[in-house]
């Protein structure tokens, strides 16, 4: 009998994020409405209907409301039991989902896989719930991302403990699409820069997007001392103006469930194939 991954996040610490984000204004996430108009805008490019939809994560309502428009059926799930309670959600985790196979169209999931502890089994149980000619489409935070806020955290006299958590890189992201069985899998990154008048400010907006840590192993908290010197190594690293450009990489991912119809992918190298063909292989 294989072993299960081990838990390198808290399922326990995501659910309190989650739920922390429901007591904020919408306006405090500002990655929510980034993630959603480039999903939005991908999903404008595709030629297909999708009447059945599932989308994990209930915290951006803007979504929901377009998600529910374009559909016949719209199931959201939340890991969040407040988040999910207040918008009427399934509360469960994204590699738990517990929903008849082959039942959905669209599965659409922004944020989120860079933080689940099984990142295979949770593509494997995602593909299994799509029909055949279904569609994956998500986007996280992905490698590359924060290395001012990482450099920061590194600096001498902070003790040298895990606080961020790893992260997914883009040909891990497509290699893992094909292996666990999508079709004509695309990835592609989007950069996006934020300025920062100090490191605390940073802080707000992760855990404003459920971004905080989450590791199984809780860091001790930082004293006085580490805290200062965090950020006077974040300031250091500021532009003439004063304020620190920080850095996103927004993975953006997409796959589909099999289906004699779709065209085959370009041969490798060919480097012929896009986005928009990918999106569109019933034509």
């Amino acid at each position: 009998m294989s072993q299960p991954p081990p838990q390198l996040f808290s399922p326990a610490r995501h659910r309190a994020q989650r739920d922390r984000m429901a007591t904020l204004p919408p306006s405090a996430n500002f990655l929510a409405p980034i993630m959603s108009e480039a999903i939005i805008d991908r999903l404008a490019m595709v030629t297909r209907d999708f009447a059945r939809i599932l989308l994990i994560g209930a915290h951006d309502q803007t979504l929901v409301e377009h998600l529910g428009g374009i559909g016949d059926n719209l199931t959201v799930v939340e890991a969040g039991p407040r988040l999910a309670a207040r918008t009427g959600a399934i509360m469960t985790e994204a590699d738990t989902i517990d929903l008849p196979l082959a039942s959905f169209d669209l599965i659409v999931w922004p944020g989120g896989l860079d933080s689940v502890n099984d990142v295979p089994g949770a593509l494997v149980r995602l593909r299994a719930l799509l029909a055949p000619d279904g569609l994956l489409l998500g986007a996280f935070v992905g490698d590359g991302s924060l290395p001012r806020l990482r450099r920061a955290i590194m600096a001498d006299g902070v003790r040298p403990i895990a606080r961020m958590h790893p992260q997914i890189d883009l040909s891990a992201t497509g290699n893992l699409l094909q292996r666990v069985g999508f079709a004509l899998p695309v990835v592609d990154v989007e950069a996006l820069s934020v300025r920062y008048a100090q490191w605390l400010a940073l802080v707000r907006d992760l855990r404003a997007a459920g971004l905080a840590n989450r590791l199984a192993s809780i860091p001790p908290p930082l004293t006085r001392v580490e805290t200062s010197r965090i950020a006077a190594a974040f300031a250091a690293q500021a532009d003439p103006d004063g304020r620190v450009t920080e850095s996103f990489r927004l993975v953006h991912f997409s796959g589909w469930a099999p289906h004699p119809d779709q065209p085959q992918p370009a041969r490798r190298g060919s480097g012929k194939a896009s986005l928009a063909a990918a999106l569109k292989p019933g034509g």
